[in-house]
C-alpha cells in the first residue's frame, strides 16, 4: 500500500501546481465562477492526496482489502471528479458535468471503505 503514499504525493505536488495555475494563470481569464469551479477541484484532489499518503503510511496498521479498496477508489475519485472539473473550466465541453457525480460517489464510496476498515483494527 505504499504505492498510495507515492501516488498521493504526486498528486498533492499536482494539486499545489494546480492551485497556482488557478491564482496565477487562470485569474484573469476565467469568469469567477469558473474559477470556483476549477478551485473546487484542486482542493478535493488534495484531500484526497492526503488522504493517499496517510493510507499508504498506516500500511502495517491497516493493510485489510477494504483498505486498498479506498484507496484505489480515491485515486479514481481524483480522476473522474477533479479531472471533469479541470476539463469543464478549461476544455469546456459541458457534457463533462456528467462524469463529475460519478467521481463524487467514487470519493464516497472510499471514504465508506476506509470506515469499514478502520472499524476492522483490533
Amino acid at each position: 500500500m505504499t504505492t498510495f503514499a507515492t501516488v498521493g504525493a504526486v498528486l498533492g505536488g499536482l494539486g499545489v501546481a494546480l492551485g497556482a495555475f488557478g491564482a496565477h494563470g487562470l485569474a484573469g481569464i476565467l469568469a469567477p465562477a469558473d474559477l470556483a469551479v476549477f478551485e473546487t477541484g484542486v482542493r478535493y484532489q488534495m484531500y484526497h492526496a492526503l488522504a493517499l499518503v496517510v493510507l499508504g503510511l498506516a500500511d502495517t496498521r491497516l493493510s485489510h482489502p477494504l483498505a486498498r479498496a479506498a484507496g484505489w477508489l480515491f485515486v479514481l475519485g481524483v480522476v473522474l471528479f477533479s479531472g471533469s472539473l479541470y476539463g469543464l473550466t478549461l476544455v469546456g465541453p459541458r457534457s463533462l458535468g456528467m462524469v463529475t457525480p460519478f467521481g463524487g460517489v467514487a470519493l464516497l464510496a472510499g471514504w465508506g471503505c476506509l470506515a469499514a476498515a478502520v472499524t476492522r483494527l483490533r
